[in-house]
Order: structure tokens, then sequence, then C-alpha cells
């Protein structure tokens, strides 16, 4: 069956006439009973009786009706959501970002964009850059602020920022009291390190190999927030983005003297896919926004 099966349906059981109901479709009275009759024989049941010149539902029409009037109000329900969805002016976008960017960078450009657009709908999810991929893969967010990750070859990764590095160690720590260090002199040091789950590990594993530089990390966790807990409870000093954060904890951040490759973090979206018009001006914005 199809959606023009039900709405010619609809319209004969409300009609009870033939002639009628194929003037209001527009379309012949041969072609109105051609459709009902394939319903009927799809159905496997009459839908339909003669009375006098008219014709009345069956019980069995009587059965479908009801169901073809829900279905009927469920798939317009669901256009009108879709289309409220994808308005250009008050639709929705899921968004995505990473722990780092929580504190400043998610908050400012979701504020100036509702400068802009101030009936667009947010919903928000932080979490690490593998599993907001993974969401956005699988259509629960449109877009989102992630490291690279390999095996997303089906996501557009766009350069949006570049992120500080620095290191930090426990208040109290014999180094606390320099301004900068090397990694050199870092890797002497237990680490708190990043997991595997954590979109900045690839990133810090490349900035040791590149110096040939060992990693001793006894600790490993997954966001930047436990990373300054252990840190600041004498675990071992880390390497991590240079975020607001590190303030309020009894840790001391120093400048690194080596010259490693930004971090770069990216703009993610799906590629090949449909973006709603409301999407697409929220994207370029983002990319304006930095790039500015």
């Amino acid at each position: 069956m199809n959606l023009q099966q039900l709405e010619y349906f609809l319209v004969l059981a409300e009609n009870e006439h033939m002639t009628k109901t194929a003037q209001q479709l527009n379309i012949s009275q041969p072609s109105l009973s051609y459709t009902i009759a394939e319903l009927e024989k799809e159905l496997g049941v009459p839908l339909f009786k003669k009375f006098g010149r008219n014709i009345r539902l069956t019980k069995y029409g009587h059965y479908y009706y009801d169901y073809a009037q829900q279905a009927i109000k469920l798939l317009q329900q669901a256009k009108e959501v879709i289309s409220d969805d994808v308005h250009p002016s008050t639709g929705h976008i899921d968004f995505g970002f990473i722990y780092t960017m929580g504190a400043i960078n998610a908050p400012i450009i979701t504020k100036e964009f509702l400068g802009i657009k101030p009936q667009t709908h947010f919903s928000f999810k932080q979490n690490n850059s593998k599993n907001l991929l993974q969401d956005l893969r699988d259509e629960r967010l449109d877009i989102a602020i992630v490291s690279h990750v390999e095996g997303f070859e089906d996501i557009a990764f766009e350069p949006l920022l570049e992120e500080k590095m620095v290191v930090t160690v426990p208040k109290h720590h014999p180094l606390s009291q320099k301004e900068v260090i090397s990694l050199e002199e870092l890797s002497h040091h237990p680490l708190v390190y990043y997991n595997a789950s954590s979109g900045l590990r690839p990133y810090l594993q490349d900035v040791f190999e590149a110096l040939n530089l060992p990693i001793s990390s006894k600790i490993e966790v997954e966001d930047d927030q436990t990373v300054l807990g252990f840190v600041s409870n004498g675990f071992g000093l880390a390497i991590m983005p240079e975020i607001p954060s590190i303030k309020a904890f009894p840790v001391t951040a120093l400048k690194i003297s080596n010259h490693i490759q930004p971090r770069i973090i990216y703009l993610a979206t799906r590629k090949n896919a449909y973006h709603s018009p409301l999407l697409k001006e929220f994207k370029q914005f983002c990319l304006s926004y930095f790039k500015n």
C-alpha cells in the first residue's frame, strides 16, 4: 500500500460516492475504482459495499478507516516536525564539542550565532572526540568540534582553531618555580596522561615520538578536569591544553620551550549528507568566526 491509496480511501469513505470522490480528487472513476480494488486485494478483505446508488464502509473498512486516519495524521505531524527542524530561522542543531571547548569557545559561538538567529534551537553534547564522531556518523549530532581521529573517512574535518599546550605541575613541586620547561626535562618525570579514548592522545604521541622521547605514565584518564585533579594531588606532571580551568586547581602552568606542532581543533560534519540551510549557515559562521 502507498500514501495515495490511503488518501483516496479516506476521501471515498467520507463521501460514500464514487463519482463525487473521483471529481474531488480530479481523477477518473475507473482510476479510483482500480486504486481501491488494489488496496482491497492487498488487504484480502472488502472495504466497501454497495448501498443503493452510494457505497458504505464494511466492518473491515471501519477498522481500516480508523488506522488510516491515524497514519495520515502521524505522517503530517512528522512532516511538520521535519519542517520545523530544518527551518532557516527556527530550526534545530545538535551540537557536540570536546571538553576543552566547553568553557569558552562553544558558549561564545553559540551566543554570537543566536544574536543573528535568535530562534535557533540548540541541543548540546560534550564528550571525547571518538564518541562525538560516532554520534555524528549515527546522525545523533549535526556538527561537532573535535580532534582529528583516524577511521572516520565519511566525516569532513575542517581546521577551526589551534590550542596552545602547557605543562602543569603541582603547586608545591620543585618545578613550579620555573616559567618554562622543555619536554626533555618533562620526560624524566611520571606523567598524568590521556587514555586511548581521548582525541588528545594521538597528538601527544606524535609530539613525543618526533622528539624521540619516552612517555612514563601510571595514570591515564580521559578529560582535562580529571588530569588536573591527579596532577594537583601529586600523581605526576601533564602536558595539556591551556584552558581556563587550570586556574581553579592548585597547579602551575609552565610554557614549553620546544617548538612543537600546534594542536589543531576541527569542525566536523558528515560528508555527502543533507545539511539544512540553518546548519550550513552555522557551519560557515563557526569557520568565519575563528578565522577572524
